[in-house]
């Protein structure tokens, strides 16, 4: 396994929001976490990521343990998170902000290259590049999150809620990239509030309820599933 999720359970703010999470990213892979708003599904990225402290329980990436190393490192283990509402630079370009990205990288010779690729990916963004990131519209704004995320060099890609407050369309599209991404074989954990998409694309699908993971099982055998649709993806 690329990433072990071993027994977590992050408390913060005195409420008990994870408990005792268990689970395995293999290479390749595009696993979706999916469930009820406030289950924890955020703050299982954000704990991997080293955003929140962890109670109890164990974060493996490469077969290293890397729970206590402050984020900046976690990342330069190629470890990346796209984060809900997108947390975009909103008074610098489109290139400043992706360039910005790649100060906690020790090398940053490929940056040309680097763009270079997010620009194939979001072809808007290349003609947004000059153009401060906080006047994009918000399909826009999300495409950049993803971007500036990709010129990290993930070995694994944390996107969280990537269609937050999108119309149809641009999420249609935004998860047409996440498709390819995964067809190139970068590994993602997806947090997503759409399972109904989620589970479309994933590999494997995870649902999360008030912390705990209570279902596991393959992408569309859940899709597929009459008691996951009534619940959850509202069929």
């Amino acid at each position: 396994m690329l990433l072990e999720v071993q027994g977590l359970t992050v408390t913060y703010g005195g409420i008990r929001a994870v408990r005792d999470v268990s689970f395995g990213v293999g290479e390749g892979e595009l696993i979706a976490l999916i469930g009820p708003n406030g289950a924890g599904k955020s703050t299982v990225l954000r704990a991997i990521i080293g955003l929140v402290p962890i109670e109890s329980g164990q974060i493996l990436f490469e077969k290293k343990p890397i729970i206590g190393l402050p984020t900046f490192k976690i990342v330069r283990e190629g470890v990346v998170l796209a984060p809900e509402g997108r947390q975009i630079f909103g008074r610098l370009s489109v290139t400043e902000n992706l360039t910005l990205a790649t100060y906690a990288l020790p090398d940053t010779s490929s940056l040309k290259q680097d763009l270079e690729r997010v620009f194939e990916l979001f072809p808007v963004l290349r003609e947004r590049r000059n153009q401060q990131a906080g006047t994009l519209s918000g399909g826009e704004q999300q495409m950049l999150c993803i971007a500036r995320a990709l010129t990290e060099h993930p070995k694994l890609l944390l996107l969280d809620e990537p269609s937050l407050g999108l119309a149809p369309l641009l999420v249609r599209d935004i998860f047409s990239t996440i498709k390819l991404l995964h067809k190139e074989g970068i590994t993602i954990l997806l947090v997503e509030q759409n399972a109904r998409i989620a589970l479309q694309v994933a590999d494997r699908g995870l649902i999360i309820e008030s912390g705990e993971i209570v279902v596991v099982d393959d992408g569309r055998t859940l899709l597929h599933n009459t008691d996951i649709k009534k619940h959850y993806l509202g069929g």
